[in-house]
């Protein structure tokens, strides 16, 4: 993507992307390139940190 002409096309298309939108995209860039055993248990850790009603110290997101 270094069409300085298509890029500028997309951004008055599409206008510029939000932090969130950018910080999503770098984590599906991040999550493509694990291995999937490694793909399987972010998966699931995800899961499980979405399913826990309360937030504990049982989960450390470092």
């Amino acid at each position: 993507m270094k069409n300085p002409t298509f890029i500028s096309e997309l951004h008055k298309k599409l206008g510029a992307p939000t932090s969130e939108i950018v910080d999503s995209l770098r984590l599906l860039k991040a999550f493509v390139k694990l291995a999937p055993p490694q793909r399987y248990e972010v998966i699931e850790m995800a899961e499980r940190l979405a399913n826990d009603d309360s937030p504990s110290s049982e989960h450390p997101l470092s």
